[in-house]
């Protein structure tokens, strides 16, 4: 396997016609916590980390991970082709349900408990369950995060089946309203799971969006999410 990866990757490189020879290459399967693919230039040497979870992936699949790794270590556009191949195999069923086995076993999430300093995401979720779902979506675990980010207000966890916000929220100065929103979005990956359209996956459906208009104060939430 290791001789074959080597040769692809030199494949690669003379397909992206560079002009200068490929270093000297080490190459290795690891176990992330996810379909994680690394590549670093070091000491004249290229190291490559490619996810246990395509071991035994077809070679156009692996070929078309050599052409993506090396096109952006050397900045070069990456070939339309070979990303859409690389999208529609770790979008695929099988791919997506050992991902996420594999995050349950390996990923380290830290949770925090429901109840913060003003608010309780418990409550808040149950509330808009009955007010947006007839109470028929089954509550994830909810935490805050561990820190007050800025750069992710929240997000839905599926490996984890966790709704996790921001602690920036936990504060008296955020209307509820505000917070109401944040977890109302993230319920709604909940309820609208990513897909696959082509080769693309669709984080946001228009059954999603039309959805999340129906919640009373969108614009008000919005506005104050920008002054954040």
């Amino acid at each position: 396997m290791r001789e074959g990866l080597d040769q692809i990757f030199r494949d690669a490189h003379g397909d992206l016609s560079l002009g200068y020879s490929l270093p000297e290459l080490q190459i290795e399967f690891f176990a992330f916590a996810n379909v994680n693919n690394t590549i670093r230039l070091r000491q004249g040497r290229l190291l490559v980390r490619l996810s246990d979870l395509l071991e035994g992936a077809p070679e156009t699949v692996l070929r078309a991970i050599a052409h993506i790794l090396l096109a952006k270590i050397y900045r070069r556009p990456i070939n339309r082709s070979h990303a859409a191949r690389y999208r529609r195999y770790v979008a695929s069923h099988e791919i997506v349900q050992k991902t996420h086995l594999v995050r349950q076993l390996r990923g380290r999430k830290r949770l925090r408990p429901a109840k913060g300093y003003f608010y309780d995401l418990d409550m808040v979720f149950e509330d808009l369950n009955v007010r947006f779902f007839h109470g028929l979506l089954a509550r994830p675990r909810m935490s805050w995060s561990q820190t007050r980010t800025r750069r992710i207000l929240g997000h839905y966890d599926p490996a984890h089946n966790a709704i996790v916000v921001s602690r920036i929220f936990d504060h008296f100065s955020v209307p509820l309203y505000a917070l109401e929103y944040m977890v109302y979005h993230e319920m709604l990956h909940l309820k609208h799971p990513v897909k696959l359209r082509g080769s693309r996956r669709c984080v946001h459906s228009a059954e999603f969006h039309a959805e999340e208009k129906r919640f009373p104060r969108l614009a008000e939430a919005n506005a104050f999410l920008k002054r954040l």
